[in-house]
This record gives structure tokens, C-alpha cells and sequence, in this order.
């Protein structure tokens, strides 16, 4: 049996935050290569997203884990980080959005007195 042709148990299907957010890293983290295709610009977009549908997966077929419980152990590391990034990142872009509205807000407001 190759490795590409593992059962991936039910209990492995998912969604992966760090698949999403760290997919480069995670992808050499859980040798699998595909996640590298996130280096094509403007394919990335699409591709992290497949990243964090199909991450488990492709971590699962690849990995050598004896059971469910093991891999959703080491999975849990990933998926903790790659949820605290994502949380930063909105907050950030929110934070970002609301600075250049009170910025222009403050330059129209200058220019109409």
C-alpha cells in the first residue's frame, strides 16, 4: 500500500487552521508539498483555502501516526497557532481599515473649514 492510498478515518476530516494560515511551514512540517503552491501568486488566494479543507488529509496520508488521538494531538498545536493568527490578522486589517477612515475623515474635515 503507498502512503496516498491511507483511509483517512472520519475522525481526521476538517478543517486545519494551521494548514490555512501557516501552509508553507506546515506543509514541510507535515511533508506534504502541496501546500507549496501557495507560492503562485493570485493562486494562493484559492490554494489556502483548499490548504485548510484538505490539510488533515494530505497530513494524515503522509504522516506516521499510529492512531486518531495522536494526530489531532499534534494537529492541535498547528490549529491553535493558525486560529491566534488568523484572530490577529482581522483585528489587525479592522484596526488598519478604522485608522485610514479617521485619517481622511480628519483630512476632509481640515479641507472643508
Amino acid at each position: 500500500m503507498q502512503e496516498n492510498d491511507k483511509v483517512v478515518p472520519a475522525g481526521v476530516k476538517g478543517w486545519n487552521w494551521g494548514a490555512f494560515m501557516y501552509n508553507i511551514f506546515w506543509g514541510i512540517g507535515n511533508k506534504t508539498y502541496l501546500p507549496l503552491l501557495c507560492l503562485i501568486p493570485l493562486f494562493s488566494i484559492i490554494w489556502v483555502f483548499v490548504c485548510g479543507f484538505k490539510g488533515n488529509e494530505w497530513a494524515w496520508q503522509k504522516g506516521n501516526y499510529k492512531d486518531v488521538e495522536t494526530f489531532k494531538a499534534v494537529q492541535s498545536t498547528w490549529n491553535r497557532a493558525g486560529l491566534v493568527q488568523f484572530i490577529i490578522a482581522i483585528v489587525v486589517i479592522i484596526l488598519y481599515f478604522l485608522f485610514f477612515a479617521a485619517l481622511i475623515s480628519s483630512i476632509f474635515n481640515l479641507y472643508s473649514n
